[in-house]
């Protein structure tokens, strides 16, 4: 029976999971808590505290059990914390496939421009910083260890119960407008539909950008959610004037258009959500 362990068994990875799990594989996975040890539990996972601190209990002996290990777990100043912890268990273990889930936010600000996995990672913000060190040391790892691993960088993540349609509804969401500001976007069906590609593709890449087809200006996103809900858009509100968090500021801070081509070239990657149109409307129920 195939066996995926995911350090870090959080939303895009418990989507995975029970994608997985219909096709009969074992899952195992990690929580920074108790609590959301207890959540995977309770979904018939076995579950562990991994905190980035101290190594996992048994995650270990889980680990090296696995066919597919998935990173999702967040990076610290000084990297990965589950290659500091548990490298060596991985490189003993039976896996034949790694995959780093990242993030665009790599590449910094490009003005709005196209980037593409041939572009240089120029982080900007110290949590990108960490993620390209991260990535490193986990192509390092792979390239010491003979382990096939991949990076996955991807952009905003939306879904069920996480999306403009839930911010919509709540009353939430706000339409911050700054000129010419786009974001990319990916489903989170999208993700574990590009990660099951990858496990049966032959090992072409490293690097691969997670993302839909249409970079889009949050303001047309949150307008469009409110029309498939049958209510008036949110207020926009100009950059200048808008109180935002330090971080909440920063993501402003980086403009830029990813192109997706090679997962759909070389993992032969089809889009359940290739828009946010059809992805916001499946989340709300109706035809996009």
């Amino acid at each position: 029976m195939p066996m995926l362990f995911c350090f870090g068994l959080g939303y895009s990875a418990r989507h995975l999971a029970s994608k997985l799990e219909d096709d009969g594989w074992h899952i195992a996975g990690t929580a920074r808590t108790a609590e959301g040890v207890a959540r995977i539990q309770d979904l018939g996972y076995m579950g562990t505290v991994f905190d980035g601190l101290k190594p996992a209990t048994g995650a270990g002996a889980a680990a090296r059990r696995a066919s597919h290990i998935v990173i999702s777990a967040p990076p610290d100043a000084q990297g990965d914390p589950v290659l500091r912890h548990h490298a060596e268990e991985i490189a003993q273990s039976t896996a034949a496939w790694i995959g780093y889930l990242s993030t665009i936010g790599v590449y910094g600000d490009h003005g709005g421009a196209w980037v593409d996995e041939t572009t240089p990672a120029t982080p900007s913000s110290e949590r990108s910083r960490r993620r390209a060190l991260a990535e490193q040391q986990w192509l390092d790892f792979g390239a010491a260890s003979g382990k096939r691993v991949e990076i996955f960088r991807l952009a905003g993540i939306y879904g069920p119960g996480s999306s403009a349609i839930d911010g919509v509804r709540s009353g939430a969401t706000r339409s911050i407008v700054k000129r010419d500001q786009v974001f990319n976007r990916i489903h989170v069906e999208d993700i574990a539909r590009t990660l099951i590609a990858a496990f049966s593709r032959p090992h072409l890449h490293a690097i691969y950008n997670v993302t839909d087809d249409e970079p889009a200006p949050p303001q047309d996103v949150n307008a469009y959610a409110a029309k498939l809900l049958g209510v008036p858009p949110p207020v926009e509100i100009p950059f200048d004037a808008a109180e935002l968090s330090e971080m909440g500021r920063s993501f402003y801070s980086e403009n830029k258009r990813v192109r997706n081509d090679r997962i759909k070239t070389d993992l032969g990657m089809q889009f359940a959500f290739p828009t946010y149109r059809e992805g916001l409307a499946a989340i709300a129920g109706v035809a996009g």
